[in-house]
């Protein structure tokens, strides 16, 4: 499941009003310190960025930031919208454009030299951030504003935001007194730096990999062993050798059609245990270090859990929300998931097998779609050739939203000669409205999972028009000349992530801060666009043989259809499993864990079938450890596609997948508003009503009762 990349920073450049000093920036050379040049309002400069460049450019970018806000917060003009709250949207920038680009570097090209800068600079930008948000005297302006809000004469849009400033401020500790204030930067400088920690070791094991002679993969694809083939001479092993990585899109076509039952368990064991090997890459004396901290800074801050104080900015308010959601599909998933190894044990028990392993779980289960359905994943993924589903992609945002991406490789600089690119344009009038980078393959050094972000965003106040953004992926790289086949899992992930592209492509706010989501939001679009994967029109036109070119037959397309809730209970839970122990983890008041020991108790208080492990076990799991960003969070997958289960079925009862009268209203109402309304708000303005969570259980399959 993939995520959206994005600082949590404040956004924004110097007071409009008479400053209290004159601003003086030290001047450098160092490219990342530039505006940015070029087409599209200027684009990132790849081709000319050191890793050495990053120390200046971090010291003097924060330094100018802090200058920035301290012109604003000393002010001795009255405070007014327009020299504080948007003097704040205004400051940052620098700091802004140095971040976007080692965001690239520490996820998609984290060297060791990245990894050491990233833990060195993480503790040093948290005590930036602080600075900002402890500022007595800044906050006392924006009280001051918010004391006499409905007095300013603001439209709905600056009093949201004043609000949103206000209320964000002392979420993150302005009433604390200054011992609490010098407290909560120590928090958060440590956190900073435990999170670091984290992201290197489990790097490290995810850029391990599992050998394997040609008779141990038999029943792989050939594109699979082909790519495996490929790992293994780059890595300088013996001619016929394969290297299967140690990521999910590596592992998974092993366990599901690899005959070799102990390598699929050597596979599953490598995937299931990263970070989890009392090795010096385990990550377990670092989780508790993290969410011990996470409580105490709860504490101080006022509330608690550290799930109650993440909580209060989203749309479910509440651990115990966002808990009841879940609990109300838990049940069904695990009953469904006793019936589908039901399913497989008739066909396990001819293989001499009395209960079904989590390395044998997938490998079944091909053998139970294979004969429900007539189905195999392997029948699929000659159909799923990764060019033309990008393609079927960029086609179905051309038809909903008038998006249309033309491919401009080698016109622009990349971070990575693997990276396309394509320019964004109103397919209608033809202004452009984006640059977009797509990193799709897996490499040493790019963390796993895949992920969306933007290195620059539309906000008129900036005069921001043109969006730089990003989808990342960790497919396999195939041999050279081979093509790129995937599964259905896969291309939802290809779909999913392009979600939140369309999202940010096409969010057109005045705002900088107004321009993100709650948490449990920020997945809606990305789910919904997973829908138009398997529409006819995708499957007619783009859906074809790598080889022949043909159009995937009819009588294939109707048997995924039939399929279509097929194995919902192992996904159902795989997933849910993470959000449930993540949510009970952040909601434990003292923050006094062992990892390990909480997983397996949590999971044996919920029920969990002895036959599968969570999607991400604790040790590994970079949505929570990695930064705060989807700690006490990963609910919001659910959440979102709660509206989104909903959302489809609205083009269901419009009776075109494509119909442009719903596309309009969800683009004009949900797509492009950011955060400038209330969601709940702006959801019952597209549905007329809340999401009903029916939809979702009749879509998995589930009682709806």
């Amino acid at each position: 499941m993939g995520g959206v990349a994005a600082f949590a920073m404040l956004a924004a450049v110097p007071a409009i009003a008479q400053p209290a000093a004159p601003v003086t920036a030290t001047v450098s050379n160092n490219i990342l310190l530039q505006d940015w040049k070029g087409p599209y309002d200027g684009i990132p400069p790849w081709d000319q960025v050191k890793v050495s460049d990053f120390p200046e450019a971090f010291q003097l970018s924060m330094d100018e930031y802090l200058r920035e806000i301290d012109v604003v917060a000393n002010n001795r003009e009255a405070p007014t919208f327009a020299n504080t709250i948007e003097a704040m949207q205004r400051s940052g920038e620098q700091l802004d454009r140095v971040q976007s680009i080692f965001g690239v570097y520490s996820s998609n090209l984290a060297t060791p030299e990245v990894q050491a800068l990233n833990k060195e600079w993480s503790p040093k930008l948290s005590a930036t951030y602080d600075k900002v948000n402890l500022n007595g005297a800044l906050f006392a302006r924006i009280a001051d504003l918010y004391g006499r809000k409905d007095a300013l004469g603001l439209d709905a849009k600056q009093l949201r935001l004043l609000t949103r400033t206000y209320e964000g401020f002392v979420r993150r500790g302005a009433k604390l007194d200054a011992a609490g204030k010098t407290q909560l930067s120590a928090y958060n400088q440590q956190l900073a730096t435990l999170f670091a920690d984290f992201n290197a070791r489990l790097l490290a094991d995810e850029g391990k990999f599992t050998q394997a002679s040609a008779a141990e993969l038999a029943g792989v694809p050939q594109d699979v062993k082909d790519a495996a083939a490929a790992a293994a001479k780059e890595a300088g092993l013996p001619a016929g050798t394969y290297a299967i990585a140690n990521t999910r899109s590596a592992v998974e076509p092993v366990l599901s059609f690899g005959t070799d039952r102990a390598l699929r368990e050597k596979v599953w064991t490598a995937f299931a245990n990263r970070g989890d090997n009392g090795d010096a890459n385990d990550t377990n004396a670092i989780i508790a270090k993290i969410v011990k901290a996470r409580a105490d800074r709860a504490h101080l801050l006022g509330y608690k859990t550290h799930a109650d104080w993440r909580m209060q900015d989203t749309m479910a308010k509440s651990p115990a929300k966002g808990m009841e959601l879940m609990m109300r599909v838990w049940p069904a998933a695990v009953a469904r998931v006793k019936e589908e190894v039901a399913d497989q044990m008739a066909f396990a028990a001819k293989d001499g097998l009395k209960q079904i392993e989590p390395w044998d779980y997938r490998y079944y289960q091909e053998k139970v779609r294979k004969a429900k359905y007539d189905l195999s994943q392997d029948e699929i993924k000659p159909y799923f050739e990764l060019s033309n589903l990008v393609k079927g992609m960029f086609w179905s945002a051309e038809q909903l939203y008038d998006l249309k991406f033309t491919e401009n490789t080698g016109q622009v600089p990349v971070f990575h000669p693997d990276v396309r690119t394509f320019e964004v344009t109103n397919a209608k009038s033809g202004d452009v409205v984006g640059l977009f980078y797509l990193d799709t393959y897996a490499r040493p050094g790019k963390r796993s999972g895949a992920w969306a972000t933007t290195y620059r965003s539309r906000a008129g106040l900036l005069g921001d028009k043109i969006v730089l953004g990003s989808n990342n992926n960790n497919f396999t790289k195939p041999a050279p000349g081979q093509p790129v086949l995937i599964s259905l899992d896969d291309a939802s992930t290809l779909w999913h992530e392009f979600g939140h592209a369309i999202h940010y492509y096409l969010t057109d706010v005045k705002y900088p801060s107004l321009g993100g989501s709650p948490r449990d939001f920020v997945e809606y679009p990305s789910q919904v666009n997973e829908n138009w994967l398997l529409t006819r029109p995708v499957l007619d036109k783009f859906a074809r043989h790598y080889k022949t070119g043909e159009a995937m037959p009819d009588a294939l397309v109707k048997k995924i259809e039939a399929s279509d809730s097929f194995n919902q209970g192992f996904a159902t839970v795989e997933y849910l499993s993470s959000a449930l122990v993540d949510m009970k983890l952040h909601t434990k008041e003292d923050g006094v864990v062992d990892p390990d020991a909480f997983e397996k108790a949590a999971l044996a208080e919920l029920g969990m079938p002895k036959e599968m492990v969570m999607r991400h076990r604790l040790p590994q799991f970079g949505h929570l450890f990695s930064s705060d960003s989807y700690s006490a969070g990963y609910y919001s997958y659910l959440w979102s596609e709660t509206m989104d289960a909903d959302t489809w079925a609205a083009f269901e009862e419009a009776g075109n997948p494509y119909d442009r009268t719903t596309a309009d209203r969800f683009r004009t109402i949900l797509l492009s508003t950011g955060n400038e309304t209330d969601r709940a708000d702006a959801y019952r303005q597209f549905r007329g009503r809340d999401p009903d969570v029916k939809a979702l259980l009749k879509r998995r399959g589930f009682p709806a009762n």
